[in-house]
């Protein structure tokens, strides 16, 4: 059983992660923005929102389990009529969801923190039509900071839980063959994937050399684009599945 109480404390205090989030969130307006909006389901807001910054959807629906989140992302949503907000996990407010089902789902930086994935997967399907697609986004096993950490003997292998993870409670660590197979095993058909934004460095080192100014967001927009050569590298993963027929 996470603690979520535990958990809400110890994000706010993660060093770079709102650099980090910053990057996820981009990446995924700017998918979002090629497949369409419509009426978007965001599971697991965190500290911000995403229809703070997205605004190209017809209606939003953020199911958020922790309840300092859920209380920020309340009172942003206030005086907008087309976004709704719920306290709890996706199992468990999907009795009050049918039969409505969403035109894009997105679990940004989640499927990693909770202990049974799977599940969570074949909720968000019941949720899917045909047409809708879902956007998932994990932190990479084969980033460039992983494999630096391997060839330095830090760790044996590029999958093990490191002990920022364990802090944050997180569970799994995947890369790309392995998010894939988990998603087609929850009834998913992955139509795009990659990685992005290639972090040298630890978060604490990433946020140490910002802090002595080392790293300006010039530079950062081009780690961010770095990751189109080397495509495999970045510290993200998302993959865009849809719903098997």
């Amino acid at each position: 059983m996470r603690d979520l109480e535990r958990y809400q404390a110890d994000y706010e205090t993660l060093p770079f992660e709102a650099v980090q989030a910053a990057y996820r969130r981009r990446h995924v307006i700017e998918t979002l923005d090629r497949f369409g909006g419509g009426d978007v389901l965001e599971v697991g807001c965190g500290t911000e929102a995403l229809f703070l910054h997205y605004k190209a959807y017809r209606s939003m629906l953020v199911v958020e389990p922790a309840a300092q989140f859920h209380a920020r992302a309340l009172a942003a949503a206030h005086g907008r009529a087309n976004v709704g907000v719920l306290l709890g996990g996706l199992q468990q407010v999907a009795p009050q969801l049918a039969p409505r089902h969403f035109d894009r789902i997105v679990m940004s930086s989640l499927l990693h923190e909770i202990p049974d994935p799977g599940a969570l997967l074949a909720c968000a399907r019941d949720l899917c039509p045909d047409h809708s697609t879902l956007h998932v986004y994990v932190p990479n096993a084969r980033s460039f900071h992983r494999l630096l950490a391997l060839e330095m003997g830090l760790i044996k292998d590029v999958h093990e839980v490191s002990a920022t993870q364990a802090r944050m409670q997180q569970s799994a660590t995947y890369d790309r063959d392995t998010l894939a197979a988990l998603l087609d095993a929850s009834g998913f058909d992955v139509i795009e994937s990659g990685s992005f934004f290639i972090k040298p460095f630890t978060h604490a080192q990433m946020a140490e050399l910002r802090e002595k100014g080392l790293l300006p967001d010039l530079m950062l927009d081009g780690l961010y684009g770095l990751s189109r050569h080397l495509p495999d590298a970045g510290s993200e993963l998302y993959a865009v599945a849809r719903r098997k027929p």
